[in-house]
This record gives structure tokens, sequence and C-alpha cells, in this order.
């Protein structure tokens, strides 16, 4: 009999197709496990059975999860990374991996878009899943099909953002708050973003050596007659 034990638990030994199949029956019980045994066999012969693959019975959260925790976490931008899954895992966690089609994200992407969020956004989004499934299909051999891949992308405007010049910048800050006006500048030498901007610490910044930590986006720190330029990468 194709029956064995790993530890407490019993496993099953079979052929299907010509490979040797070994599977946890997940119980310490002999009796039931033999019945396990007897009933695959059954559905072998009659051809009812399917190799499934381990990540069919995984969740969506749980593969963003991984592909957060393994992948994203080496990378310098891993805030972006998970501020990009944070949404798909809200609308799409309970999902078994298995149920997730092209359908399911053509919707999450229609349902985005009615949130009237940016193309831009929901390309990112769409690009984390991406990424993560195609982890789970490569490296992890949990699922066969990236359902993100036959989805089509949000048309993005291109247009390149136009700067202010200089005549611009010195009418700004004349008619900026005394209270926003190094903020502004600050703004206007960096081009970096509100957020960016609010999150950055000094514990980031090396004004000895004039460099930030790597993380911040910033290339090169120095004194001008307006306070700090920052010239980002």
């Amino acid at each position: 009999m194709g029956l064995f034990k790993r530890g407490q638990t019993w496993w099953i030994r079979f052929t299907y197709k010509g490979k040797q199949i070994r599977k946890s029956t997940e119980t310490d019980d002999k009796k039931l496990a033999a019945r396990i045994y007897h009933k695959v066999l059954g559905e072998v012969a009659e051809g009812k059975w399917f190799e499934k693959l381990p990540g069919e019975e995984k969740t969506f959260r749980e593969m963003m999860e991984k592909y957060l925790n393994e992948y994203a976490s080496k990378k310098v931008s891993e805030k972006s990374f998970r501020g990009y899954a944070k949404k798909p895992i809200s609308y799409l966690g309970d999902y078994l991996l298995s149920e997730v089609t092209p359908k399911i994200i053509n919707e999450y992407k229609t349902r985005r878009r009615n949130d009237d969020v940016g193309s831009a956004s929901i390309n990112r989004e769409l690009a984390t899943m991406k990424k993560a499934f195609n982890l789970a299909i490569k490296e992890w051999e949990w699922i066969e099909k990236n359902p993100v891949a036959r989805v089509s992308m949000e048309e993005e405007n291109n247009k390149r953002d136009r700067w202010l010049t200089i005549e611009e910048e010195e009418q700004l800050l004349k008619v900026c708050p005394e209270w926003l006006r190094e903020l502004t500048m600050f703004a206007l030498n960096t081009g970096m973003r509100l957020g960016e901007i609010i999150s950055l610490e000094w514990k980031g910044v090396d004004l000895f050596r004039r460099t930030p930590e790597k993380d911040i986006g910033i290339q090169k720190i120095k004194k001008t007659s307006f306070g700090l330029e920052v010239s980002v990468i």
C-alpha cells in the first residue's frame, strides 16, 4: 500500500500519468488515511482525479503578502510597493488564486476608475499584481496562469510636466504666505511631491557629506542663497 508516515501525519504515494505523486492526507489516523488513499486511487482509475497546484487553494492576500515580504522588502522603494498593493488586497484579498480571472481583474480596474483614481495609479497597481502572479508561476510554482497579463493597461497622459520659469518662481514666492514660503522653495528646488516632503526626516540627510539616504531619492544637497537646494535623482 502506498501509505507512509512523516512525523505524525500519514501521506499517500501513487502514480498519475507516469508521474510519482506524494500527497499529505493531513491526518494522523491511519484508517482515515487509508480511506483517503483508496478514494484517490478510484478517482485516478475513473479519470476524475486531477493534480492540483499548491497555490490553487491559496488566497490572493497570501500571494501578495509573500510577494511583499520576499520581494518588495529587498527593494529601496518598498513603501511604494506596499502602497500599490494595499487596494488590490482590500478588494481581492479573500479570493482564492484559482478564482481570480481576467474578468475579476478587469472589474477591479473598473471599480478603481469609478473611484476617480488616476490611470497612472491604476497601472502601478496592475503592474504590482502582475509581478506577484509572475513570481507565483515561475518561482513558487503555485499556479500556471497570470490573469493580469490578459487585462489591458489604462491609457496614461504622457504629456511632459512644464517647469516654472525663474520669473514665475519669483512671482509665486512673492504671493506665498510666510509659513508656506520655505516649503514652496523646497518643493521648487527638489521637484518632490508634498507627501515625500512631509515624510522626509533629518535622520535621512547627512549635511556633512551633503548626501541623503538612498531611499529618499535625492542625489546632492548644497547651500544656496535661499537655503538648501536638493537635486533629485
